[in-house]
């Protein structure tokens, strides 16, 4: 060690030689000799270990967020969780790792996608891959058989991230669960209420929700003749149906799978049929699928599904999809998934699903899993792609061309003269302890014209100026940046008057007027 800093202070020395001969312009001769003798000591040095270049940048599949991208977010989640908070749920969480075999075999083919960390101290663990099997251990683990909950938090996958359509390997979920033992389909066209009554809120664009029962693809590969070893796997082939061709799909069942090429075409005159509740009545009619159990429980439900959800209003929103499958292994009911539709390009063309922005399904038996004596706690729930819709809103937003406020702040502490800085802390600090959102510019002498330009900058809607004339009067000059309307304000009415002005939230994410020049203090 103290033989490399001695070399370093050699080189050290030897280019403050070379630069001083340059600066001197001596002669070429005598500057490439003692260059020849730098780079020899250099050379001697070798590469510094501990100085490695690296690039700096955040894991693959991850992303910052900007304060700009934050106040999106923010908006989003307010209108989830105002949603949420409506239908009466309560709040819990939970480690963001768990113990390995909780997360174990919960998920099918999804299982390798689990993040599983390094051994520490004796307990094998794994990041957390969706907030539904932690939830359900801690169902289990409190003994709890009755709860309508929310959770908020993120979740982790090792997928081939696909960031510009929301997808990453580090993500948010939103989750709403019922659990308990309630009368058949209320809870469960509930969760489908609450997910078009977020989607709406959005303002994102037109939806479909489609619907299935697992108990009817159960019963569906059983009549078609599949082994009930192979139902997991080619119920995983079959929900990706909304992605690539029956075609592909076929090709995957027989060829990877195993499965006779005549079984599959029986599935294949199923699984492409989707509609409303016609399609429910046509199928219990169906000769073959009627008198399966499984299939006959699942589509009586879906029946008293769709009488529900036409009381509730949205019976237009939802279609029963007959290829929708879910891949995760621990749904045992309806099931269903909201897409976003994009305009159909020829009048008369059936409009085209732009990706999943929410999801859910009945899972009756996943608290069992955990509990010591087997005691099935019934649970419905949905999730909200809130990755997806950030995607969507800040696209849309830097097509409006419009800046995102990223503050809240009501009102800047402005003053019109010199020496005033005293009068802006004292006014300021009323202002905080009214719960007033205010700033001032952290200068002693700052230019009215700069105050004001930070005002149109930031997106702040009011300025509260002091001058000596106004502390003379007892007054406070409250001035609209928008309108540039100024209006002298007593002093103990200014917060009232901060207030009124200010206190004009908009209830559903009208992405136009995230602007600064909404004027609404919100975003």
């Amino acid at each position: 060690m103290a033989e490399r800093a001695a070399l370093e202070e050699l080189v050290r020395l030897q280019g403050e030689r070379v630069r001083g001969l340059k600066q001197q312009k001596a002669n070429a001769e005598q500057i490439e000799e003692e260059v020849a003798k730098l780079l020899k000591l250099k050379a001697q040095l070798g590469p510094d270990e501990g100085k490695q270049k690296f690039v700096l940048k955040t894991p693959k599949g991850t992303r910052d967020y900007s304060p700009r991208q934050m106040a999106v977010r923010e908006k989003v989640f307010d209108v989830i969780i105002s949603c949420f908070k409506r239908h009466g749920a309560e709040v819990i969480d939970t480690p963001v790792f768990e113990l390995k075999e909780t997360l174990t075999g919960k998920y099918g083919e999804d299982s390798k996608l689990i993040y599983d960390l390094k051994d520490q101290g004796g307990e094998l663990l794994s990041l957390r891959y969706d907030l539904t099997v932690p939830f359900a251990r801690y169902l289990a683990m409190n003994k709890l058989t009755n709860i309508k909950r929310y959770h908020i938090a993120k979740v982790y996958r090792r997928d081939n991230p696909a960031m510009t359509r929301g997808r990453y390997r580090e993500f948010y979920q939103c989750d709403f669960d019922i659990a308990g033992q309630f009368d058949p389909m209320i809870p469960d066209s509930e969760c489908l209420k609450i997910m078009c009554e977020i989607l709406s809120s959005l303002q994102i664009g037109d939806f479909l929700v489609k619907v299935n029962d697992r108990r009817i693809l159960d019963g569906l590969f059983a009549i078609c003749g599949v082994p009930d070893s192979k139902f997991r796997t080619i119920c995983s082939s079959v929900d990706k149906l909304d992605k690539v061709s029956w075609e592909e799909v076929k090709n995957e069942m027989v060829g990877e799978k195993g499965l006779a090429p005549e079984v599959a075409d029986r599935i294949g005159d199923y699984v492409q049929q989707h509609g409303g509740v016609s399609l429910v009545e046509q199928l219990l009619q169906d000769p073959k699928l009627s008198q399966n159990k499984q299939a006959l429980e699942g589509l009586g439900d879906l029946k008293l599904l769709f009488e529900y959800l036409t009381l509730f209003g949205i019976a237009d929103k939802i279609s029963f999809d007959l290829s929708l499958a879910r891949g995760l292994d621990y749904y045992t009911g309806v099931i269903y998934e909201a897409v976003l539709l994009q305009t159909p390009v020829q009048a008369g063309e059936e409009p085209l699903g732009v990706g999943s922005v929410a999801a859910g399904g009945r899972y009756d038996g996943l608290v069992g899993m955990f509990d010591p004596k087997g005691r099935k706690v019934p649970c419905v729930g949905l999730s909200i792609g809130v990755e997806r819709i950030f995607s969507i809103v800040e696209q849309r937003l830097e097509a409006l061309e419009e800046k995102v406020r990223t503050t809240e702040t009501q009102v800047l502490v402005a003053s019109a003269q010199k020496k005033l800085l005293e009068e802006r802390l004292k006014l300021i600090s009323e202002l905080w302890d009214a719960g007033i959102k205010a700033e001032l510019l952290y200068k002693k002498n700052p230019k009215l014209l700069n105050q004001l330009q930070y005002c149109e900058e930031a997106g702040i809607p009011l300025v509260a100026i002091i001058g000596e004339q106004e502390l003379k009067d007892g007054v406070i000059k409250l001035r609209s940046v928008a309108s540039r309307e100024e209006v002298d304000v007593r002093r103990e009415d200014l917060v009232e008057e901060i207030k009124r002005r200010t206190s004009q939230p908009f209830a559903s994410a009208d992405w136009s007027k995230l602007s600064e020049n909404s004027g609404t203090g919100t975003i």
